[in-house]
């Protein structure tokens, strides 16, 4: 039985919602892969015991009143915590789901989303704001990229509201087979191309420029990847990115903006914001 490295945060009072963003945020730079709620806080986990430990270390040092303690969850528990706990989530036209959801109350399109090691089943604020802002712009009929796929919800979700295709790519092996095993529950294989890598590398000489761009990332790695970001899409096409806190949002505009997008709408949720990039005039 496979076990992941997991690190347990619980608080020593009321948790504040905008200091969990914070501690999150603080941790995203150790990979973690998942994050799974608790009575008294929350639980991550994490590809290697590794940047569990360090995560733990940066907890210790940097978060008062935060008290963390190292796990190695086995992957049957991980499950088992994950179909008692989630439930469909609404978002604009679209909904959410894991595989046991009752949508019967919601109108949207349905998304399927397995649980698993990776983040993306529409619980967390940055995946909604993506989803929202896809539902602002044109998609029947274009071509998409979603980068850092994770669970493969954007890359699906742009399908089923009528992308002609879209290629989804992630640097993370779980993640990909996390992906993977949601197109086939959405019946959308055919029209994902699902790559291991990472941009420039996971794209191909006969690619063309996408016309939409989907990357949920974090502030830190947009700011980074602005320039490849734009090189992947049309002239005439969007970029939308979130996974950024409010306090990284001008660190991340600025970024594209000397690529020579700007922000042409953008949508905040909690402590987290979301970007849809175009070119001017476009």
């Amino acid at each position: 039985m496979r076990r992941y490295p997991a690190l347990e945060l619980t608080w020593s009072g009321p948790i504040d919602r905008d200091g969990l963003d914070l501690v999150l945020a603080d941790l995203d730079d150790f990979g973690p892969t998942a994050l799974d709620e608790t009575p008294d806080g929350v639980r991550l986990f994490f590809l290697a015991a590794a940047a569990r430990d360090a995560a733990l270390a940066r907890v210790s040092d940097h978060h008062a009143g935060v008290q963390g303690r190292a796990l190695d969850v086995p992957d049957e528990a991980w499950a088992e915590r994950s179909q008692a706990a989630l439930q469909p989530v609404g978002v604009d036209g679209l909904v959410v789901t894991p595989p046991w959801g009752d949508v019967g109350r919601f109108t949207g399109v349905p998304v399927i989303v397995q649980p698993s090691m990776g983040f993306g089943t529409g619980h967390h604020a940055s995946t909604r704001l993506c989803l929202r802002l896809l539902q602002t712009i044109p998609i029947a009929g274009r071509s998409v990229l979603d980068v850092g796929t994770g669970s493969g919800v954007l890359a699906i979700a742009a399908v089923k509201l009528g992308a002609a295709r879209a290629v989804a790519i992630d640097v993370d092996p779980d993640a990909t087979q996390s992906a993977l095993e949601n197109l086939q529950l959405n019946d959308v294989s055919s029209k994902v191309d699902l790559r291991l890598g990472a941009l420039p590398g996971a794209l191909e000489a006969s690619d063309p420029r996408f016309d939409v761009v989907l990357a949920n990332l974090t502030g830190s790695v947009l700011a980074r990847l602005a320039p490849d970001l734009v090189g992947a899409a049309a002239a005439s096409g969007a970029i939308i990115a979130s996974g950024i806190l409010a306090a990284e949002a001008a660190e991340v505009g600025d970024a594209f903006a000397a690529a020579g997008w700007h922000v042409a709408d953008q949508r905040r949720e909690q402590e987290w914001v979301g970007f849809l990039f175009t070119q001017p005039g476009a």
